[in-house]
């Protein structure tokens, strides 16, 4: 099982570096040296998480047709593909935008389209894989692995993105996104090879089932619990995803970095995250997983407050020491909530469970995305001051992480599962399906 580990580890870290040179590097070309307006950028951005509905299908069309037997590596594969091609393409945005705007705009849609439906293909896929392949017990070990290596990744993405493009260049950008773009395919395929066990549809007893979203809503909101969870999934990562394009235009506009110095704060908060993914690996299982997620959810408010006092006090010492928390809570947060949201699944019913949660973390990045960049621009509009709009913007986060941490006191796993398995509620959830 460690090799297995491994394996969706390397998936994982592929399919997240290629999102690293989109949100860190392309955005702050973008917004702070091209000029791009934040909300135009987040337009572009959310795109793809407008397709996140499509997990639900993905994940039972999956559970229903393997393809050569496979029931999860051919869309992991296609998933991938795709968002290296997105990967690739992207650098056109910036080059196009500025001299043809709507022809850069519609290779916005297109680029930041594929990366989308490649993520959505691929996440919901990879990690049915992981909780196939992992019991119940070695969840959280799993789910360690994986985002312990994938965090590694970032922090090498991270620091080889701020050698290769010091400055702003077409070219140099383009070349550096498409080695990244290489890279991830390279480990990708790496992570598939042998991993998937064949899947034998005569002499499995696994009954089929037509996924719909209709179903995956009745299946949300007919079990309180659950119902809880997604939106506390929802407020969670809509705070945590949402700053991710405003980090780095913001240490330009607070105070003055470069794009080297910019491109290094994903590599700061990423290798925070990974020592705090190696705590929460080692506190399963010792430590109530509520517990240890409730712990990074508050680490990671500290982070968005303290990142607000930097900019209102121009302190780039708070700011670094603001990252420091945000990526150490945000690690913490992650690994608990990952292995809760496992637990939050029935066997019988994986692909349903897992393209549910899917959708609310697609759903979420839409939200804080839209959020950075809409009301930052409006901020600054209203106040005449650039970096107003960053700060509101952070505040509001802090606040919806702080009623995401009350929330996580309202989650029990033992309610849920009793729920899940009863079978009044189960027929109430197929009649959804008809």
């Amino acid at each position: 099982m460690i090799l297995k580990r491994f394996q969706l580890a390397l998936i994982h870290t592929a399919v997240a570096m290629t999102l690293v040179p989109i949100n860190s590097t392309l955005n702050r070309v973008m917004i702070f040296d091209l000029g791009v307006s934040k909300t135009l950028f987040t337009l572009l951005a959310v795109f793809p998480y407008l397709l996140s509905p499509i997990q639900v299908a993905i994940g039972s069309f999956s559970d229903r047709h393997p393809i050569f037997g496979y029931r999860r590596t051919p869309y992991i594969l296609a998933g991938l593909i795709l968002c290296v091609l997105g990967v690739a393409v992207s650098p056109q945005i910036a080059v196009l935008i500025s001299n043809n705007f709507t022809l850069g705009v519609i290779v916005g849609v297109l680029a930041f389209g594929m990366w989308g439906m490649g993520y959505n293909l691929s996440a919901v896929s990879y990690l049915s894989l992981a909780s196939e392949l992992s019991g119940e017990k070695e969840r959280g070990k799993t789910v360690a692995t994986m985002f312990t290596i994938m965090v590694i990744g970032l922090i090498a993405t991270g620091i080889s993105l701020s050698r290769m493009v010091p400055t702003y260049d077409p070219a140099t950008l383009s070349r550096a996104f498409l080695i990244v773009a290489a890279s991830a395919l390279t480990l990708g395929l790496l992570g598939l090879v042998k991993l998937e066990p064949r899947f034998d549809v005569s002499s499995s007893n696994t009954k089929s089932e037509t996924y719909t979203v209709r179903e995956m809503t009745s299946a949300i909101t007919t079990n309180p619990v659950a119902k809880i969870f997604f939106v506390y999934l929802l407020l969670l990562l809509a705070s945590i995803l949402g700053q991710d394009v405003l980090l780095e235009p913001f240490g330009a506009q607070a105070f003055g970095m470069t794009l080297e110095q910019t491109s290094r704060i994903v590599s700061i908060t990423n290798t925070f995250a990974l020592v705090a993914f190696i705590i929460a690996g080692f506190l399963d299982g010792r430590i109530k997983k509520k517990y240890v997620a409730q712990s990074g959810n508050l680490g990671a408010l500290i982070g968005f407050i303290i990142i607000v006092i930097s900019g209102m006090t121009a302190s780039q010492t708070a700011f670094y020491i603001g990252i420091t928390l945000l990526g150490f809570g945000t690690g913490i947060s992650t690994i608990a909530n990952l292995s809760l949201m496992f637990d939050l699944t029935v066997p019988e019913k994986v692909g349903l469970y897992i393209g549910a949660w899917g959708f609310s973390n697609g759903l979420s990045r839409l939200i804080g995305l839209l959020m950075a960049g809409v009301v930052a621009d409006l901020a600054t509009k209203l106040t005449g001051n650039a970096l107003s709009g960053y700060l509101v913007v952070f505040g509001i986060e802090a606040l919806m992480m702080f009623i995401a941490a009350i929330m996580l006191y309202r989650i029990d796993v033992g309610a849920f599962q009793k729920q899940a398995h009863d079978p009044a509620f189960v027929d109430k959830v197929a009649l959804a399906a008809d």
